[in-house]
């Protein structure tokens, strides 16, 4: 059994069916401290699940980590910012209307929320460690032109089906 203290409790009890069925885990709460049993793995999920849907996340982006696998991680701008002007450094993350956090999105096949001092992301294995990559070298005062072009450059060649594997 695994507790957890959110913020965002209303989101969790709204969802409470939807959530116990697709994690396949029991939820009990007790004002905002959250409860849930399960199997270990799907407890790992769920937990992932919860910090995304209180990092601010759609419903429907949180799912994705358990129907398609992805992962969640957190980047908190404190960490790797040298200066202490934090202001200037979210709204570099951030873009004018959005526009770095949907490029991102778009570079890495990604998901992106900010929450205070912290950038969530959610997306494949393989792609979050660029998108993590990216985020720092935004926070560490890289030009946007250039982490757009190194993005462009690790995209992956598409795949050419041989028809070895079996389909589903």
């Amino acid at each position: 059994m695994i507790n957890i203290n959110l913020e965002k409790i209303v989101r969790i009890i709204r969802n409470k069916k939807k959530l116990e069925k697709l994690l396949n885990i029991k939820i009990t709460n007790k004002g905002k401290d959250v409860s849930f049993e399960g199997s270990p793995e799907d407890e790992f999920v769920a937990t992932m699940v919860f910090e995304a849907l209180e990092m601010g996340f759609s419903f429907s982006d949180a799912s994705l980590i358990k129907e398609k696998e992805l992962e969640f991680d957190r980047v908190n701008i404190k960490n790797f910012a040298r200066r202490g002007n934090m202001e200037k450094i979210r709204g570099r993350l951030i873009g004018k209307n959005g526009t770095v956090l949907k490029a991102l999105s778009e570079l890495t096949k990604c998901s992106f929320e900010m929450k205070g001092n912290e950038v969530g992301i959610i997306g494949d294995p393989e792609n979050i460690k660029f998108a993590i990559d990216a985020v720092i070298q935004i926070i560490q005062g890289s030009k946007h032109a250039n982490v757009y072009r190194g993005l462009e450059k690790r995209k992956d060649d598409p795949i050419i089906d041989l028809g070895l594997k079996e389909k589903k």
